[in-house]
């Protein structure tokens, strides 16, 4: 799937989290990757102005999912089985890019590691690990 593709679906899967108006944007997409950038607001925010861990765990998992569809299509029950972030230092209020990219794709089981940095920056800000579990198809 093409990022223009990806976000499409997403805007229909997950109008909370996609679409005008939503923090979440694919930024790029091609088999083996994908790049989606949140525009951490208010909402996002904990105290002292920085972007929440919950937030950047939300990012890493829908751009490793997106990294995912881009290779295999639309499937939408692939689902998380198992998530690892180690956070290296505080983003400020604004956009934050997770980079993710695929270390396994195998016929039930990717893998896909995820580094998040603000936009603009060159350190990351978190890593992150995921292992998605994705359903056989029936005949």
């Amino acid at each position: 799937m093409t990022a223009e593709e990806l976000q499409a679906y997403l805007v229909a899967e997950f109008p909370q989290a996609f679409g005008p108006g939503r923090p979440h944007v694919v930024v790029a997409a091609d088999e083996g990757g994908a790049v989606v950038r949140l525009d951490a607001g208010e909402e996002q925010l904990r105290p002292g102005a920085t972007v929440s861990g919950p937030a950047m765990m939300g990012l890493a998992d829908v751009a490793a999912y997106a990294a995912i569809l881009a290779s295999i299509g639309p499937v939408p029950l692939a689902v998380t089985t198992n998530f690892s972030i180690n956070f290296l230092r505080k983003p400020q209020a604004g956009a934050l890019l997770a980079q993710a990219s695929l270390l396994k794709l195998g016929r039930r089981l990717a893998v896909c590691e995820v580094g998040l940095r603000a936009e603009g920056a060159e350190d990351l800000c978190a890593h992150a690990v995921t292992t998605y579990s994705i359903p056989v198809e029936k005949t």
